[in-house]
């Protein structure tokens, strides 16, 4: 791991860019002596995303004194493209206009993703724990699901998952949700436009945690209360802190 910036923001969270190998990241951390880390996924695109990542580690790190990292995707931001994923994205905008039907297609599309994504993001686990000031344990929240739902299962450092309810989840991966036994709590927003509600209630009914959540508002994607990034928080206090933080 290389760390190319550096920068202190106005609430104390320091923000450094970093490289693992080719994969770019970014990485928050509050002063605390040793925090517990978030891994905080996206869809892609970690320079575009920037904004809307930094709101939540930022808030993590200076409200709960959680660190924060950020990857890019295989594929995605300034990463080499991969040809048959462009082709399977322009396949799957095809037949979803078209209202054909598309799980080949998200198959096609979802499952190479999932093989070189979670690899790279145990790798950038074994990279950042080490690291003077984080402290474990980890926690996963944001998309894309289906990284999200693989993560949880073969992941055992990861001890609560938050994920974003997506439509794009290929039938298999239900299956490894089933074996999910990790605290979840899944962020469903009923009026998204680009999911399948009751494949994502299909999805969170699938997972085997005992403890899980579903937090379901009114909107379209882009329409996720502001409250709802306290409560990932909250949810994340209640698993990762040492003590545990209970809700008042």
């Amino acid at each position: 791991m290389r760390f190319t910036s550096e920068r202190r923001l106005d609430d104390g969270v320091l923000e450094r860019e970093f490289t693992l190998g080719e994969i770019p990241g970014t990485l928050w951390t509050p002063a605390s002596a040793s925090a517990p880390l978030i891994l905080v996924g996206h869809p892609g695109g970690l320079r575009r995303m920037h904004p809307r990542l930094a709101a939540r580690a930022r808030h993590y790190a200076a409200e709960y004194g959680f660190a924060a990292a950020a990857v890019e995707l295989p594929g995605s931001g300034d990463r080499p493209r991969i040809a048959a994923a462009e082709q399977a994205r322009a396949d799957l905008r095809r037949a979803v206009e078209a209202g054909e039907p598309v799980d080949e297609i998200v198959d096609r599309l979802v499952l190479p993703l999932v093989e070189r994504a979670v690899p790279e993001w145990r790798a950038t686990l074994d990279a950042l724990l080490p690291l003077p000031g984080i402290g474990g344990p980890v926690g996963y929240e944001g998309g894309v699901t289906a990284i999200g739902v693989r993560l949880a299962l073969v992941e055992p450092r990861i001890s609560a998952a938050l994920l974003f309810a997506g439509t794009f989840v290929p039938g298999a991966l239900f299956e490894e949700a089933r074996r999910v036994t990790i605290p979840l709590q899944v962020l469903l927003q009923w009026d998204d436009e680009g999911i399948d509600r009751q494949r994502a209630l299909d999805l969170y009914d699938a997972f085997g945690s005992k403890e899980k959540t579903l937090h379901a508002n009114l909107g379209g994607h882009t329409g996720v209360p502001s409250f709802e990034i306290d409560a990932g928080a909250r949810f994340f206090a209640r698993h990762l802190s040492r003590p545990p933080v209970c809700d008042s």
